[in-house]
């Protein structure tokens, strides 16, 4: 057998300090992804025939490794730290991928173990290859260059994305380590995660590098309209705590006074406008520390939800909130009242394999008050004449946008029986998404129509209506995320998220 063509072998090594092991793993990486591109190269370049004898080439994901011996009296996790630790003796092991968007947020969980346990990490070359593709750079469209030959014979050279090493099986509780085989240190693994990174890029358009660690999400483009306002407008002040501007085809504005040495240390990818906008497209208000606002249009339906999040996910955000439009289901609402969702009734479908109905989807009380207080800041408004357009209750989603046809008045008895004041087709899926991959989560609905009591939505009254709250919904959104981040993310992650055996990874 002919041997596979491979880096040159670093054997493992330990550390006690966590940028030394940051660095190290970088330098893998980045040694592993240059033999393949330039195995490419060579591949592009040589003619081929069907009987022309090809070898092997592979490099692996580093990957860094923990040994555990937790003793009673041994080092106890930061008060209200509900990430950094694993809860039992053994082996534990974890691939890593794209230091260039990751080496910030190793270095803390890197820290964090190094804290709790005492232990040192070793950093090696784990037995998970890289695809190809995930090897190459942002923009690469290498297989237009291919022959029909080389594109049949490139799975014989190269290893390929596969999705049987891309499951989510940690993040669904349902893996299940053999004896031989080290226990998980994060929710995802090296190709799970670059396949996330391209489908971002596929559906939003820009660049996972621009992506911030808060997110809104939205299902009108009206509020994308005001985004894009208020982003500019903050890129024409010089003393915005935010640096650039980012929107889909990665055209950035930079903000006023920046120089280029800034620009360069700061700045991702740079591009174009699109000829046509992505299906999910995303926008960003950048802050130096990544601590900025990304806000994704997902459109309509719990589907773009799932998809959004089982993708944003991986880039380990703070916290999602969701800003959208719903159904009033109560008479005493009025067009513009917010709702605050404290609960869930899960219609939508799209996650009841990963995450079975049983399963409660609990109100976060750090999102919860930031939410509260950020309508008080912007309406100007307290007490009983905040309650009279802020409503706490419970929000249905489903996935069925003509639930009001349903007959025998079907619909309406399961949501009356649930509580339920409001409905929309986003917003479970994203909170329920949220939940399992243990990223903080939070709903603030605007009703546009309450078509259980006559108001429903015709167009003329709705393109009013969506122009007169746009703006004071978006304000509220962002200052819910100031307040989030004034507190402190550290309190944002709640152990209500975490498993009884979590991974040590936030």
């Amino acid at each position: 057998m002919a041997l596979i063509d491979t880096p040159t072998f670093v054997a493992p090594q330990h550390f006690t300090d966590a940028a030394a092991a940051v660095a190290h793993a970088r330098a893998l990486y980045e040694a592993a992804v240059a033999h393949l591109r330039q195995a490419l190269q060579r591949y592009l370049a040589q003619p081929l025939q069907p009987d022309t004898p090809l070898r092997r080439v592979r490099a692996h994901y580093p990957c860094v490794r923990l040994q555990v011996q937790r003793t009673p009296d041994g080092p106890q996790p930061r008060a209200r730290q509900s990430y950094g630790f694993v809860t039992r003796p053994g082996r534990y092991e974890t691939t890593l991928t794209r230091p260039d968007l990751f080496a910030d947020y190793w270095h803390e969980q890197f820290e964090l173990l190094l804290h709790h346990h005492g232990q040192p990490l070793e950093i090696a070359l784990s037995h998970e290859p890289i695809p190809l593709h995930f090897a190459l750079g942002e923009d690469s469209q290498f297989e237009g260059e291919l022959s029909a030959l080389q594109r049949a014979r490139l799975a014989e050279v190269f290893d390929l994305p596969d999705l049987t090493a891309m499951d989510d099986a940690i993040a669904n509780g349902r893996y299940v380590a053999r004896d031989d085989v080290p226990l998980p240190l994060a929710l995802f693994r090296g190709a799970r995660i670059d396949y996330s990174l391209a489908r971002l890029r596929h559906y939003s358009g820009t660049a996972p590098a621009w992506f911030q660690n808060f997110v809104l999400f939205t299902n009108y483009a009206f509020y994308v309209d005001e985004f894009v306002r208020l982003g500019q407008a903050e890129m024409a002040r010089t003393d915005s705590p935010y640096v650039a501007f980012v929107e889909p085809g990665n055209v950035v504005t930079w903000r006023c006074g920046i120089d280029a040495a800034t620009r360069q240390r700061l700045g991702g990818p740079t591009g174009s406008p699109p000829v046509r906008l992505p299906q999910m497209p995303a926008y960003h208000l950048v802050r130096a520390d990544r601590s900025g606002i990304t806000l994704v249009n997902i459109g309509v339906g719990p589907s773009n939800a799932k998809t959004a999040t089982d993708h944003i996910a991986v880039l380990r955000p703070h916290a999602w909130l969701m800003l959208g439009h719903c159904a009033g289901l109560r008479h005493s609402q009025q067009l513009g009242d917010y709702v605050l969702a404290h609960a869930y009734v899960r219609e939508d479908h799209v996650l009841d394999e990963e995450l079975p109905l049983w399963v409660p989807i609990p109100a976060l009380a750090e999102v919860q008050l930031a939410l509260e207080g950020a309508v008080a800041d912007v309406t100007g408004l307290q007490g009983a004449a905040l309650k009279r357009v802020l409503r706490t209750g419970t929000v249905a989603s489903t996935d069925n946008r003509n639930w009001e046809l349903l007959p025998g008045n079907v619909a309406q008895h399961r949501l009356s029986l649930s509580r339920a004041i409001a409905l929309d087709m986003e917003s479970a899926t994203i909170a329920a998404n949220g939940f399992r991959f243990r990223v903080p989560y939070g709903t603030l609905l605007c009703v546009s129509d309450k078509p259980l009591h006559g108001a429903i939505k015709l167009p003329g009254m709705a393109d009013r209506f969506y122009r007169e709250r746009v703006d004071q919904h978006l304000r509220i959104g962002l200052r819910a995320i100031e307040r989030l981040r004034a507190a402190g993310v550290d309190q944002l992650h709640s152990r209500k998220l975490r498993s009884f055996d979590e991974v040590a990874f936030q």
